[in-house]
């Protein structure tokens, strides 16, 4: 709930700096104001408990922000929604037959970012931020009595740290490409998760 109400403060905020902050832009404001994107890359997730289980998949999504710029200097707020394809699947855990499955569900990520531009159309950037990870896991035991099929969500909060580079396309398209990695911490059913990522993105700044 708080993830959801600071990206709704952020996209407000956005709506009501943008006007002003408009008006003040000169032809070197290049990555001055709001942005939207979609995003998609490599996803890597690692328990670095005594499971030592790792997944390689692809994550997905969007990201909406807002940037200041003050001569070669970038500064902003952002926030990111995505989804990944991660999934391990396992049968005869427990009784003959059963299935269980543990998928890596939706990502939520707030945070700003520190830029510098390299060239007037380049600009390199560093950021930090809050996520929250769900993992969703299913267990199906068809053959047990009485017959059973259960299902948990499990939130993770984290922090992640990343570094990219956002190349400007045209006045208002600009591409992007993303390192980052995320921290959940050792949690309460022994698992100790982290992430690596890639992204690409493509967007637009308005």
């Amino acid at each position: 709930m708080r993830t959801k109400l600071f990206i709704a403060a952020l996209i407000a905020s956005s709506a009501v700096a943008a006007p002003a902050l408009a008006q003040s832009q000169g032809p070197d404001q290049a990555f001055n104001g709001s942005h939207a994107e979609i995003i998609a890359g490599w996803d890597h997730v690692n328990d670095k408990s005594s499971y030592d289980a790792s997944r390689d998949g692809v994550t997905f999504g969007g990201n909406i922000g807002y940037d200041i710029q003050r001569g070669s200097t970038v500064f902003g707020v952002e926030g990111e929604v995505t989804g990944s394809s991660i999934s391990d699947r396992s049968s005869n855990v427990l009784t003959q037959g059963d299935r269980l499955r543990v998928k890596a569900g939706r990502d939520l990520y707030v945070g700003g970012r520190l830029g510098f531009l390299a060239t007037p159309r380049t600009l390199i950037y560093a950021k930090a931020g809050y996520t929250n990870a769900q993992f969703i896991t299913d267990y199906d035991s068809p053959n047990s009595t009485p017959a059973l099929s259960l299902r948990q969500r499990d939130n993770y909060d984290g922090w992640r740290l990343g570094a990219g580079a956002e190349f400007k396309l045209t006045d208002a398209v600009f591409a992007k490409a993303e390192y980052r990695y995320s921290n959940y911490g050792s949690q309460a059913n022994g698992v100790d998760p982290e992430r690596h990522q890639i992204i690409t993105g493509i967007g637009v700044r308005f």
